[in-house]
């Protein structure tokens, strides 16, 4: 497994979804690569710190802002 391997595998990791030998794979690479662990320490960090947080409420003027491109987005990718 490589770098490119461990940020595609990532979520599953984290999230516990990966089979065993994937698993030992990842955590084979991660005992060897400090950038990738670093990787993987501040991704848990993140979301532990997220998951305690409430959430914040956008201001109307972003979340109209940010509903608007979506549609746009949505409406340029579909045929």
């Amino acid at each position: 497994m490589n770098c490119e391997d461990v940020i595609h595998e990532l979520s599953d990791f984290i999230d516990g979804e990966l089979d065993a030998a994937s698993r030992q794979e990842l955590e084979s690479h991660l005992n060897e690569c400090s950038d990738c662990k670093l990787v993987v320490d501040q991704t848990k960090k993140t979301i532990e710190i997220f998951c305690d947080s409430e959430p914040i409420e956008l201001p109307s003027e972003v979340r109209n802002r940010l509903h608007e491109t979506l549609r746009r987005r949505l409406k340029e990718a579909t045929p």
